[in-house]
Protein backbone atom coordinates (compact mmCIF):
# COMPACT_ATOMS: atom_id res chain seq x y z
CA UNK A 1 0.00 0.00 0.00
CA UNK A 2 1.27 3.52 -0.31
CA UNK A 3 1.48 5.54 2.29
CA UNK A 4 1.21 8.81 0.10
CA UNK A 5 -2.60 8.75 0.37
CA UNK A 6 -3.18 9.49 -3.34
CA UNK A 7 -0.45 12.20 -3.32
CA UNK A 8 3.21 11.65 -4.58
CA UNK A 9 5.81 11.28 -1.75
CA UNK A 10 8.24 14.01 -1.57
CA UNK A 11 11.75 13.58 -3.38
CA UNK A 12 15.03 12.63 -1.13
CA UNK A 13 16.66 16.44 -0.32
CA UNK A 14 19.75 17.08 -2.07
CA UNK A 15 22.19 18.80 -0.10
CA UNK A 16 23.81 21.79 -1.22
CA UNK A 17 26.84 23.94 -0.33
CA UNK A 18 25.62 26.69 1.62
CA UNK A 19 26.76 30.29 0.74
CA UNK A 20 29.17 32.26 2.28
CA UNK A 21 28.16 34.91 5.00
CA UNK A 22 28.46 38.20 4.06
CA UNK A 23 31.43 39.84 5.29
CA UNK A 24 31.38 43.36 4.13
CA UNK A 25 28.95 46.22 3.74
CA UNK A 26 30.32 49.13 1.60
CA UNK A 27 28.18 52.29 1.71
CA UNK A 28 29.29 54.84 -1.31
CA UNK A 29 27.77 57.49 -3.54
CA UNK A 30 26.72 56.26 -6.55
CA UNK A 31 25.68 59.39 -9.05
CA UNK A 32 23.89 60.93 -5.87
CA UNK A 33 22.14 58.23 -4.25
CA UNK A 34 23.92 56.16 -1.86
CA UNK A 35 23.74 52.49 -2.61
CA UNK A 36 24.84 49.59 0.24
CA UNK A 37 26.38 46.80 -1.41
CA UNK A 38 27.70 43.44 0.34
CA UNK A 39 30.81 41.62 -0.48
CA UNK A 40 31.85 38.39 0.57
CA UNK A 41 35.40 37.93 2.28
CA UNK A 42 36.69 37.36 -1.47
CA UNK A 43 35.15 40.98 -2.49
CA UNK A 44 32.34 39.06 -4.91
CA UNK A 45 29.45 41.19 -4.10
CA UNK A 46 26.38 39.47 -3.56
CA UNK A 47 23.74 42.28 -3.53
CA UNK A 48 22.97 45.87 -4.24
CA UNK A 49 20.05 48.13 -2.24
CA UNK A 50 19.57 51.63 -1.05
CA UNK A 51 21.70 52.35 1.50
CA UNK A 52 18.54 54.11 3.62
CA UNK A 53 17.23 51.24 4.38
CA UNK A 54 15.76 50.03 7.75
CA UNK A 55 18.11 47.18 6.82
CA UNK A 56 21.31 49.07 6.47
CA UNK A 57 20.51 50.75 9.89
CA UNK A 58 20.04 47.40 11.05
CA UNK A 59 23.16 45.89 9.83
CA UNK A 60 25.55 48.68 10.85
CA UNK A 61 24.25 49.11 14.21
CA UNK A 62 26.97 49.26 16.68
CA UNK A 63 30.05 48.94 13.93
CA UNK A 64 32.31 51.60 13.26
CA UNK A 65 33.03 52.20 9.27
CA UNK A 66 36.65 52.58 8.04
CA UNK A 67 36.53 55.57 5.85
CA UNK A 68 37.56 55.05 1.98
CA UNK A 69 37.69 52.25 0.01
CA UNK A 70 41.04 53.13 -2.25
CA UNK A 71 42.86 49.95 -1.50
CA UNK A 72 43.94 47.85 -4.50
CA UNK A 73 41.60 44.83 -2.52
CA UNK A 74 38.29 46.78 -4.18
CA UNK A 75 39.74 47.39 -7.55
CA UNK A 76 37.73 44.86 -9.01
CA UNK A 77 34.83 45.08 -6.76
CA UNK A 78 34.16 48.95 -7.06
CA UNK A 79 35.80 49.30 -10.66
CA UNK A 80 32.02 51.27 -11.56
CA UNK A 81 33.00 53.98 -9.14
CA UNK A 82 35.19 57.30 -9.39
CA UNK A 83 37.81 57.48 -7.00
CA UNK A 84 36.31 60.41 -5.20
CA UNK A 85 33.53 58.16 -3.97
CA UNK A 86 35.53 55.13 -3.21
CA UNK A 87 37.60 57.66 -1.28
CA UNK A 88 34.54 58.91 0.66
CA UNK A 89 32.99 55.07 1.11
CA UNK A 90 32.09 53.49 4.29
CA UNK A 91 32.73 49.88 4.73
CA UNK A 92 31.94 48.03 7.73
CA UNK A 93 33.42 44.44 8.33
CA UNK A 94 30.41 42.52 9.60
CA UNK A 95 30.16 40.66 12.21
CA UNK A 96 29.79 36.92 10.76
Amino acid sequence: MNQGFGGESPRRHRQTAHKAASRYLVVIDSGGFAVARLFLATREQVAEFDASTEETALMTRGLVPATGAAGAEWDQALKGHSAAERAGAEVYTLDV
